[in-house]
């Protein structure tokens, strides 16, 4: 797999690769993500408990979830570059951060959106809603290193160690309501067991869980055919690219 993968790292194969995958990713996003959110907010039954406000589950678990999995592909692309050294896998770590950095934030307005009426506040220091708020801040870090330096290679150094290191976050995420007593609730999403959604609530928040996923992978490849230019400006099938476009 490593051999059919390598030659991808290659910016002219990496961009045109991105370039036939987009349409795909983001015809599929905006499918699934239409039909689970009007199915999730329109069609799903009320909750017997939380009535009608429960629904903003459809937006928060979706935001939530793929925070997670953002983080985990931006430090993959990170760790790739810094053993590697492979740039590619540095400018596609570039394009995730900020992406993944505004589903954390959307999972945590939306958390706080929805903690209101049944915790009777906006915000507690529950250790769910704490290691999530240490994400957002992971992902400004990586952003900010990014930033820092001129040179992009010493950049993306740094950049990568934060991300990989950062990882252990993931697992405390993920686990602190198991681990800790916590306000928020249970997953209700389990692999090995049984969900303990009905199944007229769980799958539309299943798709809206891929359709998030989907997105994400969108506008990442939007991003990182943005990175790839500006990092090969020099290029001539960069110069051949800018003239063919000026023509059309």
């Amino acid at each position: 797999m490593w051999k059919w993968l390598h030659p991808y790292a290659d910016p002219e194969r990496a961009y045109k690769l991105s370039g036939t995958l987009l349409p795909w990713f983001a015809m599929l996003a905006i499918s699934f993500i239409g039909l689970g959110t009007v199915w999730g907010l329109v069609f799903a039954p009320t909750d017997y408990q939380q009535g009608d406000s429960y629904r903003i589950i459809f937006i928060h678990v979706p935001a939530a979830s793929m925070s997670m999995a953002a983080y985990m592909a931006m430090a993959t692309s990170s760790f790739i570059g810094l053993v590697w050294q492979i740039k590619s896998a540095d400018w596609a770590a570039a394009a995730i951060a900020p992406i993944g950095a505004v589903i954390t934030f959307i999972a945590l307005i939306t958390g706080a959106t929805w903690g209101k009426p049944m915790w009777g506040t906006w915000w507690v220091w529950d250790a769910r809603l704490t290691s999530e708020l240490v994400l957002l801040f992971l992902y400004l870090g990586v952003i900010s290193l990014y930033a820092s330096f001129e040179d992009k290679v010493l950049a993306a150094r740094a950049a990568g160690i934060l991300a990989i290191v950062g990882v252990i976050n993931i697992p405390i995420i993920k686990y602190s309501v198991d681990w800790w007593s916590s306000l928020h609730q249970p997953s209700t999403i389990k692999i090995t067991e049984k969900s303990s959604m009905p199944t007229e609530m769980l799958y539309p928040l299943l798709i809206n869980i891929m359709g998030f996923g989907l997105m994400i992978g969108a506008i990442t490849l939007v991003r990182f055919r943005s990175e790839i230019l500006a990092r090969n400006g020099m290029r001539p099938w960069v110069r051949e690219l800018a003239k063919a476009e000026g023509v059309k």
